[in-house]
């Protein structure tokens, strides 16, 4: 898995967008909500978003939004690994300031390992 974030792993598709909402499980680690699903296709796809309730401007929703994209595409390298997964996901901030990037990095870290421990209890049952 190389370390950049292309075209092909980000969640575009309105019908898994929906689909995940409706029917994704998710796990939480404050700030951060992460919600899955899996899917048929063996590929890894992520979404990232900010609520426009908590930051008014788009300038501090994108800002944030780069972050978690850049800590997610950092750390996805030593969270996927081992085993090829297919899952779709999103990632939501839920905090009400902006955080800093060592912040969201150690945030996210602990999410994906989160995620993995799961996906691994869920595989074992």
């Amino acid at each position: 898995m190389n370390n950049s974030l292309g075209k092909k792993e980000r969640l575009k598709s309105q019908k898994l967008i929906g689909r995940l909402f409706e029917e994704g499980a998710s796990l939480k680690i404050f700030p951060f909500r992460l919600i899955y699903i899996t899917t048929e296709k063996s590929q890894l796809q992520s979404s990232f978003s900010v609520p426009k309730r908590n930051f008014k401007k788009a300038v501090d929703r994108n800002r944030i939004k780069r972050l978690i994209k850049e800590a997610y595409r950092l750390e996805k390298k030593n969270a996927f690994k081992t085993s090829n997964y297919n899952c779709v996901f999103m990632i939501t901030y839920l905090g009400k300031k902006e955080p800093s990037f060592l912040e969201v990095q150690k945030k996210i870290r602990e999410l994906l390992k989160l995620f993995i421990e799961t996906q691994a209890r869920n595989e074992n049952e």
